[in-house]
């Protein structure tokens, strides 16, 4: 037992402590080596006791939000990864605010999509299928089918690398496309406020249902995947590039890119981080080669 993990054990409780722990249970591309220490704190005062923890040990941490973004090295993760424990998982409607929702980070997407059509309120349909959570919406402006976070973003509440709890306005998030100023500051989300407007449960649900549909018709939610691997590149489509370079279906070990959407690469058959990463760079080194397009990976590599 290192001395490290009895401090983490001491700052939060051993139950939620533990080490060497296999990153493929915990990512949707069912792939990836161990975390060296995987901590699990349950409120701010946890998370504020592992940050303190990890600064005097010098150590390297990552926040795992729903694993969806993520490919984590066969190699595993040396640092401490960090999910958020069960009070960052609330959704509080504040009395008096119409169509205010404050959402912890650890909230799934679906989820808040749900209890928002419940409530006959409008803007969060698009946030339904996105296999995430509200901090990694957050840290990366997600969206889908013409929606983005920040079109309902007021604020979210940070936490910074010394344990300081902020918030910032949606204007000081530096929001674009898949991007946020989170990230590059070190700010760990703790929730999001958003505010939504009245619409028609049943019209809302309709809505989902069709985007559902959508997805379903053309993703391939069979097999693992962290959804649309690449960005979108100015001008162009990612799918469509990747489909004149020839490589729709075009395997790497387990790994392939999808033959129902060439911007998925999709865990085919019990591929290997390295599999992944492998043919990420192939793709992006192929379609170069062929277009001058530089495509960018939505996904996070960790140790690679």
């Amino acid at each position: 037992m290192s001395n490290f993990y009895q401090k983490l054990c001491d700052a939060i409780g051993a139950a939620s402590v533990r080490e060497q722990e296999p990153m493929s249970a915990h990512t949707t591309f069912r792939a990836g080596g161990p975390a060296r220490y995987f901590v699990t704190p349950e409120g701010e005062k946890e998370l504020a006791a592992v940050l303190a923890a990890c600064r005097e040990a010098e150590k390297a941490y990552y926040i795992l939000g729903n694993g969806s973004n993520l490919l984590v090295s066969d190699a595993g993760y040396p640092g401490v990864m960090i999910l958020l424990g069960s009070q960052f998982t609330e959704v509080v409607c504040p009395e008096g605010e119409p169509g205010v929702y404050e959402l912890g980070a650890g909230v799934l997407l679906s989820r808040a999509a749900r209890e928002a059509q419940k409530d006959g309120m409008t803007g969060f349909e698009f946030a339904a299928g996105i296999p995430g959570t509200v901090g990694g919406a957050a840290v990366m402006n997600a969206g889908a089918y013409g929606g983005e976070l920040k079109d309902v973003l007021e604020s979210v509440r940070v936490m910074t690398p010394d344990g300081e709890v902020k918030e910032l306005k949606t204007k000081e998030l530096d929001l674009g496309y898949r991007h946020s100023c989170i990230p590059e500051r070190g700010y760990i989300v703790l929730s999001a406020r958003i505010r939504l407007e009245k619409g028609d449960p049943e019209a809302i649900r309709v809505r989902m249902d069709e985007l559902a549909a959508k997805r379903r018709e053309k993703q391939p939610l069979e097999y693992p995947s962290a959804g649309s691997t690449f960005k979108r590149p100015e001008g162009y489509f990612a799918g469509k590039l990747i489909e004149d370079a020839g490589l729709r279906g075009y395997q790497e070990g387990g790994a392939q890119v999808s033959e129902k959407h060439c911007g998925f690469v999709i865990n085919r058959d019990h591929a290997t981080a390295s599999d992944i990463a492998g043919l990420c760079g192939t793709v992006q080194k192929r379609v170069y080669e062929q277009f001058g397009v530089k495509l960018e990976t939505e996904v996070k590599m960790l140790g690679f």
